[in-house]
């Protein structure tokens, strides 16, 4: 049971990596996460405290503070005054009676007869205190401070540019004017999450969700990409590898049998498909429960709080919202090379492939990549992977390179430094023939080989770009496509927030986007204020020896700390080896609650595991010495 671990760690000033069996576990940094601030914030009226009905422009509100000492309830009740009047107020302004830019702002308000309720931090005799909670509830520390129809717009520069463009007119109609309280498009695994919330505290939802094929004509239901062409299928098709390999190496322990050990793709793919058609029924029946209406339609905004939705017979119906949030996910990127999409596929196509693929190429060395090429390995394939570069980019790479080598070690074969160039069709078929034509990424040589199917698992491009995001101004990456939003997943154009993998800079990963969806509804509708975690989020690569890690690789840990900064608290935790993912899981909640390595050295393992090894890690990395465990 081969199995490898990895944490940084010392005593004193830790320079080492400790090494156990073949583990891996990287721990220790000094100092803690800022947390961030919310950029808007609504309450449920029951909540709310403190209501003032809207009165003629620029009309002083007044606030009853609840004295100078601050406890924690007193600051409880300052936040529920201040979001009862953001939520009882079509237009809130915080301000100081000096201040320029709040003037240029009221007059704004005043030009186009609009009543507003205005909050003069200086004139209050807790002002101060005042405008440190408003801090955190909009994580804007300067004044004016402006909620249009419960919608955080910012200071005066924003809502002069939101006038110009015309949604600040928008936004200055009542909710009432909208058919829905959000729009969700997207339903995978974060957009269902986040409508479904919504819909529990009361609010009006709509899911937009439309599958548009792969260039093989590939299109599935209800759940995004991990139900249907991801997370499910993929472990479903690990767990079948694994069987086979139980099946094989059971002769090793005495169970005898006589037929040799045979797979049947087509009988492997009709249970999987039967599981996931299953989901795809059980989150539509979810919606229904919940009264969040189902549209099978593809969603493009039209303008402010409008969206067009055009369904597989082209029909367009148009719906209009408070709020949008963005859950459109991610698809296979393409090589751009001749005959890529005409014969190639992507994961959106194997796991309902209707014929065992064959002799398989499986071009690029992500984790979907290795995941795959893993699974058909084991189900008795010949397989080829083809790595342009590094495997596992982002991973530890130390760790990597023993996925590698333990793959290499059980008939997968590798191909480095090369990349496709050209794929020709042989010969029709289930499978047919294809040729493919290679060169080398460190010189002009070319290779040529025969392959029954080839497979593309290169990277994934974010679905943002045919939605209508410019026509209503949301920043995009324009290279990445990847969506900027901040700390409470807000983008630049305050009623549309987005969340899973199409932000930029966050993990792409089914249980992060669950996660974001749930607080970011009950943020919006519920007055809550906790945000997404984005730190220390496990997870685990399903390689036919599985690899689990939480937090930072060596390489990151090096980077961000220095070797001699590195201190004891456990940073990184990774594990190459038999249910990896299962015992990452366990170690994961060890490191939010500041897992340290005199508290695995304090914990009584069990005998004998994998997970075992942790409690017993004493050699380093720079003492050269063998890792390989001698006894129990």
């Amino acid at each position: 049971m081969p199995c490898s671990t990895r944490t940084r760690s010392s005593s004193s000033i830790p320079k080492d990596t400790l090494r156990a069996s073949q583990l891996s576990v990287l721990p220790m940094a000094g100092g803690e996460r800022a947390g961030g601030r919310a950029t808007r914030l609504q309450s449920n009226r029951a909540d709310a405290g403190l209501r003032l009905p809207a009165r003629p422009a620029r009309r002083r509100a007044r606030l009853s503070s609840p004295g100078a000492g601050r406890s924690s309830a007193a600051r409880e009740a300052l936040r529920r005054r201040l979001l009862g009047l953001i939520e009882g107020n079509r237009v809130m302004i915080f301000s100081k009676s000096y201040c320029p830019h709040s003037t240029r702002v009221k007059e704004l308000f005043s030009s186009l007869g609009v009543a507003c309720n205005i909050l003069e931090l200086d004139q209050v005799d807790d002002g101060a205190n005042v405008q440190e909670v408003l801090s955190e509830i909009t994580n804007q520390r300067t004044v004016p401070n402006i909620f249009v129809n419960k919608v955080h717009m910012g200071g005066c520069d924003r809502t002069f540019q939101a006038h110009q463009s015309g949604l600040l007119q928008k936004l200055l109609q009542e909710d009432s004017a909208y058919d829905y309280d959000l729009i969700v498009i997207g339903g995978g695994s974060g957009g269902l999450a986040c409508a479904q919330e919504a819909a529990i505290l009361g609010k009006k939802v709509m899911v937009l969700d439309f599958v548009v094929p792969s260039p093989q004509g590939t299109s599935w239901g209800l759940g995004g990409t991990c139900v249907n062409v991801g997370c499910i299928p993929k472990k479903l098709m690990h767990q079948a590898a694994l069987l086979g390999q139980a099946l094989r190496d059971a002769r090793k322990f005495g169970w005898e049998y006589s037929q040799q050990v045979k797979h049947t793709w087509e009988t492997m793919t009709e249970a999987i498909q039967n599981h996931i058609g299953s989901l795809n029924w059980g989150y539509r029946l979810s919606l229904r429960e919940k009264a969040v209406a189902y549209v099978n339609s593809y969603g493009e905004f039209v303008e402010h709080h409008k969206i067009k939705a055009t369904n597989r017979k082209g029909q367009e119906t148009c719906y209009t919202a408070a709020k949008f949030v963005l859950a459109t996910g991610q698809r296979p990127r393409y090589l751009g090379i001749q005959g890529d999409k005409e014969y190639c596929i992507t994961s959106d196509d194997l796991f309902s492939l209707p014929y065992c693929p064959g002799k398989t190429l499986v071009v690029g060395a992500s984790y979907v990549a290795l995941e795959c090429a893993g699974f058909l390995a084991g189900i008795g394939l010949d397989v080829t992977i083809m790595v342009r570069s590094i495997l596992l980019r982002g991973f530890d790479q130390e760790m990597a390179e023993k996925v590698g080598s333990y793959m290499e070690q059980h008939g997968v074969k590798f191909l480095r430094k090369f990349v496709p160039v050209l794929v020709q069709q042989l010969e029709k078929g289930s499978p047919g023939k294809l040729k493919v034509v290679a060169k080398s990424t460190e010189g002009p040589e070319t290779i040529e080989e025969i392959y029954n199917t080839v497979l593309l698992a290169i990277g994934r491009d974010s679905c943002t770009r045919k939605i209508g995001l410019e026509k209503i101004g949301v920043k995009i990456n324009e290279k990445s496509g990847k969506i900027p939003v901040n700390d409470v997943e807000q983008t630049n154009v305050p009623y549309v927030y987005a969340v899973g993998d199409i932000l930029e800079g966050k993990l792409e990963l089914t249980p992060v986007a669950i996660q974001a969806g749930k607080l970011l509804a009950r943020r919006l509708f519920a007055g809550r204020l906790e945000k997404c975690d984005y730190v220390n989020v496990p997870t685990t690569v399903f390689t036919p020896l599985e690899y689990g890690c939480c937090g930072l690789s060596e390489e990151k840990a090096i980077e961000m700390y220095k070797k001699e900064n590195l201190e004891y608290r456990v940073i990184g935790f990774h594990v190459l080896g038999p249910n990896a993912g299962e015992v990452t899981q366990g170690f994961a909640a060890a490191m939010k609650c500041g897992l340290t390595k005199q508290l695995l050295d304090d914990t009584i393992g069990i005998h004998p595991t994998c997970g075992e090894v942790f409690t017993t890690l004493e050699i380093t990395k720079s003492s050269g010495l063998d890792i390989t465990q001698k006894g129990c």
